[in-house]
């Protein structure tokens, strides 16, 4: 195990983790020590109306340390993982500790990300009617043999991402990836370190966080989004927003929200942690207490 005395003070660091896993306490430690910027990757903190719900730093703290890519996206804009790239791209001359939980963002930052065109929007609606009314198999079926053999067929966002890039471009999501240009920030570059914290501690932390947000306005949050509702969205993906929505419309009681809401975060934390232990295994572990 990596403890916080063993963390370079002048190397990037990457801290990758769980939702509720406490990798942003040490990232802002980390910023403390070091002068770093805090830079986000998870991919709902970037969207302005969820600073609640998605946990992202307070006011308070953003304006104590200087944080970066939280909060600058709105509901309606189109904004992935080479935007976020992008993004990052204008940040690393500086020192700093990139934090968050998806994976998808880590693995674009190490190992690079194939430059797709962007998918037509009459191919986005078409890819998300079929999607939407459960004829996920004829996605499946669309896909070239070399993508479906890198892609969980069981995640319908992988699923329908990998078809639309076929539709769109000709050419299968695999070999695009092939022609990967190189990665912003090779892996020997930075220090890696992932959060592995023990499942029942974090089940606990999670319950006992989603209340906090409860007390702290994240109802107020999804009611102010009510009117913009759009589940199929990436900002709705925001994990509690769709129950407490389902709350909000008459659906089920607060507890009922709430439980279904506390559910659906360990559910998210279990698929994170598969992610980190089979794409992450050569990442320095950090064990929360």
């Amino acid at each position: 195990m990596t403890g916080i005395n063993q963390i370079s003070r002048d190397t990037p660091v990457l801290l990758a983790g769980p939702t509720g896993s406490g990798k942003s306490a040490l990232a802002m430690a980390l910023a403390a020590r070091d002068g770093r910027v805090i830079v986000n990757a998870d991919a709902l903190q970037v969207y302005a109306c969820w600073r609640v719900l998605s946990a992202r730093p307070s006011a308070d703290e953003e304006a104590a340390l200087p944080h970066a890519l939280y909060g600058h996206v709105g509901r309606d804009d189109d904004y992935s993982v080479g935007a976020w790239l992008r993004d990052v791209a204008g940040l690393l001359a500086r020192p700093v500790v990139i934090v968050g939980g998806t994976g998808l963002y880590f693995r674009a930052l190490t190992e690079g990300l194939a430059e797709i065109p962007p998918i037509p929007a009459a191919i986005r609606a078409e890819a998300d009617a079929l999607r939407l009314s459960g004829q996920i198999g004829e996605l499946r079926a669309a896909i070239d043999a070399a993508t479906a053999a890198k892609t969980d067929l069981n995640n319908p966002a992988r699923v329908q991402r990998a078809y639309e890039v076929q539709r769109a471009t000709g050419q299968g999501l695999a070999a695009w990836q092939a022609n990967t240009a190189p990665p912003l920030l090779p892996l020997n570059a930075a220090q890696t370190l992932v959060m592995r914290p023990d499942v029942a501690w974090l089940d606990a932390r999670i319950a006992r966080r989603f209340s906090v947000m409860l007390d702290e306005g994240a109802l107020d949050e999804v009611r102010a989004a009510l009117p913009y509702w759009q589940p199929e969205r990436p900002w709705a993906r925001a994990i509690g927003a769709p129950e407490l929505v389902a709350y909000l419309q008459g659906h089920l009681t607060l507890t009922e929200a709430k439980d279904a809401a506390i559910l659906a975060s360990r559910q998210y934390a279990k698929r994170q942690r598969t992610w980190f232990r089979t794409r992450m295994a050569n990442w320095a572990p950090l064990i929360p207490q």
